[in-house]
């Protein structure tokens, strides 16, 4: 008979065991062996046990073992476990972060809007915010550049129930942009930007899956310049859908980005 050995480990030297979480359709996860991360699709009993299947942002799957300490949620070791049949649901979000409203109609169009500069910014907006826009019923248009802008805001004369926001890139101080933006003084228009040359910047390398944002020497085209650095083929529409479809939510985006549309569309949907 084995006699009992006790364990005389100091509690302080113990690590506490990683909490466990219910693994829910659409949570996103990290594995922390290989570093693959993704969002659960399903949960399944097989005979060495439990695994989780994940996607990843290119609509790859993996099968991992639901094994303790297993993963990473926003950077904390946890234990995945299968979900209970009558356990509480937990809130689907929209990419932009905000809780889906299962069976929500779209609003009718408000008089406001939300301009941006060109069809990159409007498609990346929409990639992120589009179910949050169509529940305020805020329309999202570009401009194809701000050179015009002063005239632009008079011809579309806001108003406390028409107020319009902008989004503009490379709003820096000393900018041709911020020069433009500083002649727009109407009290029913907002008008905020990122720092960056162009809103691919906006979205965050890795989730791209380069190092970094090459600087593109001034005088060269920037998006061709881009596309050079990084050895892709020169061809800036196929480069930005490769950008695009990199983007799942707004984890993949730069705050300085977030925040301003978070900014426009409460300022748009305030009440007059």
């Amino acid at each position: 008979m084995r006699s009992y050995q006790p364990d005389l480990t100091p509690p302080w030297k113990k690590s506490a065991p990683a909490p466990e979480v219910p693994a829910e359709p659409d949570l996103v996860v990290e594995e922390a062996v290989t570093g693959f991360c993704g969002a659960v699709i399903r949960c399944e009993k097989t005979a060495e046990g439990p695994t989780v299947t994940l996607e990843d942002r290119f609509g790859k799957h993996r099968v991992f073992p639901m094994a303790p300490s297993g993963f990473l949620l926003e950077g904390r070791v946890v234990t995945l476990v299968r979900p209970s049949a009558g356990g509480p649901v937990r809130p689907v979000r929209t990419a932009s972060g905000s809780v889906a409203v299962p069976g929500a109609r779209a609003r009718v169009a408000r008089a406001g809007r939300i301009y941006v500069e060109g069809r990159h910014d409007a498609e990346l907006v929409e990639r992120v915010w589009g179910d949050d826009l169509r529940i305020e019923g805020v329309v999202v248009e570009y401009l194809e550049g701000i050179d015009d802008l002063p005239a632009i805001v008079r011809e579309f004369s806001p108003g406390p129930d028409a107020r319009l926001g902008v989004l503009v890139d490379h709003l820096v101080p000393g900018s041709k942009e911020s020069r433009i933006a500083a002649q727009v003084t109407d009290g029913n228009v907002l008008v905020v930007g990122h720092p960056y040359i162009d809103v691919w910047e906006a979205v965050k390398p890795s989730s791209v899956g380069i190092g970094g944002w090459p600087v593109v020497p001034r005088g060269q085209d920037w998006k061709t310049g881009v596309c050079r650095s990084l050895g892709w083929p020169e061809n800036t529409g196929a480069a930005w859908q490769r950008i695009l479809s990199s983007v799942r939510s707004y984890r993949d985006l730069e705050p300085e980005l977030l925040g301003r549309v978070e900014e426009l569309i409460d300022f748009v949907t305030l009440p007059a």
